[in-house]
Order: structure tokens, then C-alpha cells, then sequence
């Protein structure tokens, strides 16, 4: 059918043939999503972009074994995680998460009052601090489930790690930044 929307698999199936405009429809759905998630572990934005970039090239040349039926986004963001860490290893750097970079912005309708936006901005800068402070396998976890909305599943799929290991490195992690606030 003409100018009928691909789905996903559609462009999947597409691109495992070859078709490079199904492909850009791809990385164009999910840019977003694997720079934040590059980010949240390269802590570096030209890195999480450069990550981000090697991440849909091996994406590319690995679709050829992608699962039929599979979810991709956990597939592309356990590569791009990939990248990200192997790029955080060979430079050795070691700064500042910054994680309003990864963060979205809430939409409202109602702009708050100056004082909700001072308390909010003091509210979120101590808890970035205490986020921070948390060792970085737990804030690792921590950024991709609740900085970037991945789901337990989708956590564990793009660290390679067991679905159990995300749940106790999350509970650890909330542990932590309670007793920070107490």
C-alpha cells in the first residue's frame, strides 16, 4: 500500500535487504535514545556522539543477524553501550557525570512560579550531586531506568547483564541516595 507508515519490522526487514532509506528511518527513530545512553556512560558528549555514531555502524553490519521479532531497541542500545564502555576504557577519563544532558525536559501546560523553579533546580542539583557520588555500575543503572525511561528488561538487555543483577544494582542504588537524603 502507498504512503502507508512502516512499522519497525518493516524497516528492519528492509534494511537486513540492503535498503539504506529504511536504515536512516532507523537511526533517525532512535539518535536520541543511543546518544543519551552513550552519554550516561561516557559521560562526554563528543564520546557519547562518537559512541553513538560506531554504534548504528555495527548496527548496520550486524543487522544481517538480528532476530526476526526481536526488540531492536535493546539490541541497538547493548551495542551502543558497548561502544561507549570500550570508549571510557581506552581513554582512561574518568569526569563528572552531567546528567541534565540526558535528562528530558517535563511538558506542562502550566509554567511554574520562580520559587517551584529555585527549589526545583536546588532539588535536582543535589540529587545529580548525590547521583554522582554513587559508585558507577549503580549509577549507570540508575541513569538508564529512570534519566532515559528504559524498562528493567531494556537496562539489563543493553548492559548485558541478567535482569536480577539490574533490580539489586537499582535497589542498592535508591539505598544509597535515601540515606544521602536523610
Amino acid at each position: 500500500m502507498v504512503g502507508r507508515p512502516l512499522d519497525e519490522s518493516d524497516l528492519i526487514e528492509r534494511a537486513q535487504r540492503g535498503d539504506t532509506h529504511a536504515y536512516e528511518e532507523l537511526v533517525h527513530a532512535y539518535q536520541g535514545i543511543a546518544f543519551r545512553t552513550a552519554y550516561v556512560i561516557a559521560r562526554n558528549a563528543a564520546d557519547a556522539e562518537e559512541a553513538a555514531q560506531d554504534g548504528f555502524v555495527k548496527a548496520w553490519r550486524a543487522l544481517g543477524r538480528f532476530r526476526r521479532g526481536a526488540p531492536f531497541r535493546p539490541w541497538l542500545l547493548q551495542i551502543v553501550a558497548n561502544e561507549a564502555r570500550n570508549r571510557v576504557r581506552s581513554a582512561g577519563r574518568r569526569a563528572s557525570l552531567a546528567l541534565r544532558a540526558a535528562a528530558e525536559e517535563p511538558s506542562g501546560d502550566a509554567a511554574p512560579s520562580p520559587e517551584a523553579m529555585l527549589l526545583s533546580a536546588e532539588q535536582r542539583e543535589g540529587l545529580l550531586a548525590a547521583v554522582n557520588e554513587l559508585p558507577e555500575e549503580q549509577r549507570t543503572v540508575l541513569s538508564l531506568r529512570y534519566f532515559l525511561g528504559l524498562s528493567e528488561h531494556e537496562v539489563a538487555e543493553a548492559l548485558d547483564v541478567p535482569q536480577g543483577t539490574v533490580k539489586s544494582r537499582t535497589a542498592r542504588a535508591l539505598e544509597r541516595l535515601r540515606e544521602s537524603y536523610d
